[in-house]
């Protein structure tokens, strides 16, 4: 019987190939990849702290010091962009969350808060997930970052091939999202601000599909250790949210 919260054998022979560490890559071979990522997800999954991991997964800290090299690496990223390159681009949508930072996260040496991703409100510390999700809502783009939702549009939307992109109020902008995409002729359906004196039209039939992106980030929460920040390094969390999103990609 597979244990709680790893990964099913179809779901492991779609990603093993995609590691370092195998037996015919350049360099050490890893003792055992699969229960590696394992140990990760079970993490991220329960939200407990590295050093509470289960003693089947070994040493804590070889794991959490593997995990932050995988993350600098840019594999967890990878893996996920691997996995999502099978996208039905009919049209996208862009949104962000916002998670609270434990004060757990908050204390990275030698570096700010602005410098990893954590910014101040009324509600204490958090961070921001930036996110594109296609019309099966499924991700394609993730980025993280305190910045206003329009700095993630900034970086994800360039990104975007489709034909219609749909998002809510906080991306009525003309100069740094409707003219963009009206240049590449992509329609955005995005409703207009209540301050806009001249209100644009936009699909509402289409704009109804905007719960897609909302179930995704519920999926993602479901992971204790990203519904709330416990990384110091914005590197770390990044990296643990495409691992998030690869695990739902391959549900």
């Amino acid at each position: 019987m597979a244990k709680r919260h790893s990964l099913k054998d179809s779901e492991w022979n779609k990603i093993k190939d995609l590691l370092p560490g195998r037996k015919e890559t350049v360099g050490i071979t890893a003792k055992d990849n699969r229960l590696f990522v394992e140990a990760v997800i079970y993490r991220y999954k329960t939200g407990v702290p590295w050093r509470d991991l289960p003693e089947r997964f070994g040493d804590f800290r070889v794991i959490h010091t593997r995990f932050s090299r995988w993350s600098k690496k840019g594999i967890w990223e990878n893996i996920f962009k691997k996995l999502s390159e099978d996208t039905d681009d009919e049209y996208a949508m862009i949104d962000s969350t916002i998670v609270r930072v434990h004060q757990h996260g908050s204390g990275a040496k030698q570096s700010s808060l602005a410098q990893e991703d954590i910014g101040r409100s009324p509600g204490g510390l958090t961070t921001k997930i930036h996110t594109i999700v296609d019309a099966l809502g499924n991700p394609t783009l993730l980025t993280e970052g305190q910045a206003h939702d329009l700095r993630g549009a900034d970086v994800l939307l360039p990104k975007v091939d489709t034909q219609i992109v749909i998002a809510d109020k906080a991306y009525d902008a003309l100069e740094r999202v409707i003219i963009p995409l009206e240049q590449r002729d992509i329609q955005a359906v995005i409703p207009s601000k209540k301050s806009r004196l001249e209100k644009r039209h936009y699909d509402k039939y289409l704009y109804q599909a905007r719960h897609l992106i909302e179930n995704f980030f519920a999926k993602l929460k479901q992971f204790r250790a990203i519904a709330t920040r416990y990384d110091k390094r914005s590197s770390n969390f990044l990296g643990a949210i495409h691992l998030a999103a690869s695990v739902i990609l391959l549900s």
